[in-house]
């Protein structure tokens, strides 16, 4: 029978937990309510370590190698700085991280994977706050066709909303499924099975979440925060109540994407749950 997991658990179990959250006023700035993405499952927290940016804030996993979340808040105005900007930026090796935790760009040399950022570097409103989204504590291994795809189509309609409504609350992460999950490069970097995309609007007061398939033809769904929480053991808005967290607002469809490899991506309105998508692909 087949275990919905977020991270080899039985690997955390040999692991000392490192408790190395940098405690920085600026990181508030991108939580909905001043609240950090909280991890319901405690076995998580292992070796992880919260770095605050100028545009965003992540918690980075010393057992994946990658982000568990990264968190933004995005305003009309941000968005129209960063629209001013062109994009470039270099993949680089955090050196905040402790050195066995840290990513390395060897890893996903030759390594069939894209380099996916959590944070999009199209969301930063200026030169150092995009550089600081290329930081490789900010990537997860990404499929072409998910990465070039769907995925950047869903990044310019979570833009698009933010610029009408005014703001948004923003907070991206992988899922991990598997008896057995791929990883790549010397340090062993997981690939996710899926990443995720979870947004608030304060103008409606609503919440939902996109959820794409890594894979090289890949499925996105929208569901609820709180399947989101069940699924992978990340609250993105602890501030919300449980009520807006039980339902899904309607998100808008990604939009087409000019990077994108030939081949069509479903999208669908929670035709099955989160869940059954993970359980049967």
């Amino acid at each position: 029978m087949k275990t919905l997991i977020f991270l080899p658990f039985a690997l955390l179990a040999y692991l000392n937990p490192v408790a190395a959250m940098a405690q920085d006023a600026s990181c508030a700035l991108s939580f909905l309510g001043g609240q950090a993405p909280a991890l319901t499952n405690s076995k998580l927290e292992q070796r992880t370590t919260m770095l605050c940016n100028d545009a965003y804030a992540v918690l980075a996993s010393g057992v994946t190698h990658g982000p568990l979340w990264s968190a933004e808040h995005l305003t009309r105005a941000s968005l129209e700085q960063a629209r001013q900007m062109r994009r470039r930026g270099e993949f680089h090796t955090e050196d905040r991280l402790p050195p066995g935790d840290q990513a390395q760009l060897a890893d996903y040399r030759r390594s069939g994977f894209d380099r996916g950022h959590m944070t999009p570097s199209g969301d930063a409103p200026d030169e150092m706050a995009q550089q600081q989204t290329f930081s490789l504590a900010n990537v997860v291994p990404q499929t072409a066709e998910l990465n070039r795809g769907v995925w950047e189509g869903v990044e310019t309609a979570v833009r698009d909303l933010a610029g009408r409504d005014g703001e948004l609350y923003v907070v991206t992460g992988p899922a991990f499924y598997g008896e057995q999950l791929q990883s790549i490069g010397p340090g062993g970097v997981l690939v996710p099975s899926s990443t995720w995309k979870a947004i608030y609007d304060p103008r409606i007061g609503e919440a939902g979440v996109y959820v794409c398939k890594n894979t090289k033809t890949p499925t996105c769904d929208a569901v609820s925060v709180a399947v989101l929480i069940q699924a992978v053991h990340v609250d993105p808005f602890p501030a919300l109540s449980d009520s807006v967290k039980q339902v899904t607002m309607t998100l808008p469809p990604p939009e087409d994407s000019p990077y994108a490899p030939k081949g069509r991506t479903r999208y669908r309105r929670q035709e099955r749950s989160f869940l059954q998508q993970l359980l049967n692909p």
